[in-house]
Protein backbone atom coordinates (compact mmCIF):
# COMPACT_ATOMS: atom_id res chain seq x y z
CA UNK A 1 0.00 0.00 0.00
CA UNK A 2 1.24 3.27 -1.41
CA UNK A 3 2.02 6.04 1.67
CA UNK A 4 -0.08 8.38 -0.28
CA UNK A 5 -3.20 6.60 0.76
CA UNK A 6 -2.75 6.17 4.24
CA UNK A 7 -2.19 10.00 3.99
CA UNK A 8 -5.29 10.84 1.92
CA UNK A 9 -7.57 8.61 4.16
CA UNK A 10 -5.97 10.07 6.99
CA UNK A 11 -6.98 13.73 5.26
CA UNK A 12 -10.16 12.43 4.95
CA UNK A 13 -10.73 11.70 8.29
CA UNK A 14 -9.63 14.99 9.63
CA UNK A 15 -11.43 17.25 7.01
CA UNK A 16 -14.78 15.35 8.33
CA UNK A 17 -14.25 15.71 11.63
CA UNK A 18 -13.19 19.58 11.04
CA UNK A 19 -16.61 20.27 8.67
CA UNK A 20 -18.68 18.43 11.48
CA UNK A 21 -17.14 20.41 14.06
CA UNK A 22 -18.01 23.25 11.33
CA UNK A 23 -21.35 22.66 11.08
CA UNK A 24 -22.04 21.91 14.69
CA UNK A 25 -20.47 25.37 16.31
CA UNK A 26 -21.89 27.10 12.78
CA UNK A 27 -18.74 27.96 11.53
CA UNK A 28 -19.17 28.15 8.08
CA UNK A 29 -15.29 28.89 7.48
CA UNK A 30 -14.46 26.24 9.68
CA UNK A 31 -16.98 23.72 7.65
CA UNK A 32 -15.59 25.15 3.81
CA UNK A 33 -11.79 24.17 5.27
CA UNK A 34 -13.23 20.32 6.56
CA UNK A 35 -14.29 20.00 2.79
CA UNK A 36 -11.56 21.20 0.94
CA UNK A 37 -9.49 18.99 3.38
CA UNK A 38 -11.54 16.20 2.86
CA UNK A 39 -11.31 16.34 -0.64
CA UNK A 40 -7.52 17.12 -0.96
CA UNK A 41 -7.41 13.45 0.70
CA UNK A 42 -9.92 12.09 -1.67
CA UNK A 43 -7.10 13.37 -4.61
CA UNK A 44 -4.01 12.16 -2.33
CA UNK A 45 -5.71 8.51 -1.65
CA UNK A 46 -6.61 8.16 -5.50
CA UNK A 47 -3.06 9.14 -6.57
CA UNK A 48 -2.14 6.32 -4.46
CA UNK A 49 -4.19 3.80 -5.72
CA UNK A 50 -2.92 5.12 -9.08
CA UNK A 51 0.74 4.48 -8.64
CA UNK A 52 -0.15 0.75 -7.00
CA UNK A 53 -1.56 -0.01 -9.91
CA UNK A 54 1.51 0.77 -12.22
CA UNK A 55 3.63 -0.83 -9.78
CA UNK A 56 1.55 -4.01 -9.92
CA UNK A 57 2.13 -3.55 -13.20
Amino acid sequence: MDKDRIKGSAKQVDGTVQESAGKITDNPKLQAKGKARKSEGTLQNAFGKFKDFFRKG
